[in-house]
């Protein structure tokens, strides 16, 4: 294989299957949107504590950001994903796209 048909990195932080859920999720967000912690561990099936450790691993990447704030006396916690984080998303969902295009079949 040549250089210019290598194989694309795919980024190690976003191919774990629950952080690409999460990251993929918050994607349909509009820039800047954000959702209650409560409602992505719903969304996604995923107990507090595997979301929460997900998170902070996507967190220390700079690709989603947390917001700890309350509604009323109630704490709440939000997500969205940064900037960073939808540009890392794309770039993997291209790498994705050309690793499938050089496999060789019909996709």
């Amino acid at each position: 294989m040549t250089a210019e048909k290598s194989l694309p990195e795919l980024d190690p932080v976003i191919h774990a299957q629950a952080r690409l859920r999460v990251v993929a999720a918050l994607n349909v967000l509009g820039e800047g949107d954000e959702m209650a912690f409560g409602s992505l561990k719903d969304l996604l099936g995923m107990t507090a504590g595997n979301l929460s450790v997900h998170l902070t691993k996507l967190e220390e990447a700079d690709y989603i950001r947390i917001t700890k704030t309350h509604k009323g006396r109630t704490p709440v916690t939000y997500v969205a994903l940064t900037t960073r984080g939808r540009l890392a998303f794309e770039d993997y969902t291209k790498a994705i796209r050309a690793l499938l295009d050089n496999a060789g079949g019909n996709v």
